[in-house]
């Protein structure tokens, strides 16, 4: 019989289940099946095994002494050098509030027994493979977040060359002033017709090229101040 090549590359495994008879047939079959295998038979024992051995794969039963199964999933989770690890339970408990609470606890697949060696392997594969696709799609996301990054301080980097290549002379000043490019007209009060004096002129707008000027005048009858908009022809009273 061709036994699973579960994978491709050498990989860790830590089993634990407290029924030594069932590690052991799990233990030999993975191995044959190029696995390296490190076994446990209590929570305790399997926590500090699998922070300090780093494996890539854990399997284990929910009824353990020292820790459950159940809470070893909810501390593997947890801690930075596991909460990634794909962890498979197996249990002989098949009811569905125990599977739910597996699921709960971190587990990426829940399997009851009696389970086969060839059923647990084929799992195992699965979920090594759904972990794998979930780094590369990180790893892809990484680089594509620094690619925008990168893009974009590229981009502003460009857009301070070409300000600092603007000549000061060139950037539009609003102001004020008693020369305007454009003429102020000869305007009489509308309220008693008296000749109106011109103050001076307010240059704004948005650029060089599309300034607005608004003169301002007051009346000698003291009528109050007046404001003339150039580009619409209009006057108004100010005060």
């Amino acid at each position: 019989m061709n036994i699973e090549s579960a994978a491709l590359d050498p990989c860790l495994a830590l089993l634990v289940d407290r029924d030594r008879a069932s590690l052991q047939m799990y233990a030999e079959y993975l191995r044959n099946a190029s696995y390296e295998v490190e076994e446990a038979e209590d929570g305790r024992e399997a926590l500090a095994k699998a922070i300090s051995r780093r494996p890539q794969i854990i399997v284990t039963e929910t009824q353990l002494p020292g820790i459950n199964g159940f809470r070893l999933c909810e501390l593997l989770r947890v801690d930075k050098a596991t909460q990634s690890t794909p962890i498979i339970v197996v249990t002989a408990d098949a009811l569905p509030a125990d599977i739910l609470r597996a699921e709960c606890a971190g587990a990426d697949a829940v399997l009851t027994k009696p389970c086969r060696p060839e059923h647990l392997a084929a799992e195992m594969r699965r979920c090594l493979a759904n972990s794998a696709a979930v780094r590369t799609r990180a790893a892809a996301a990484r680089l594509h977040a620094a690619d925008i990054v990168a893009r974009s301080a590229e981009q502003l980097e460009k857009a301070r060359r070409i300000r600092r290549r603007v000549p000061l002379s060139r950037a539009f000043r609003r102001h004020t002033t008693t020369t305007p490019s454009l003429e102020p007209p000869v305007l009489v009060c509308p309220t008693c017709d008296a000749q109106l004096v011109y103050q001076d002129s307010h240059i704004g707008g948005v650029s060089d090229r599309q300034q607005e000027q608004w003169d301002y005048y007051e009346c000698p009858g003291k009528c109050g101040k007046f404001q003339y908009r150039q580009r619409t022809r209009k006057i108004r009273r100010l005060i």
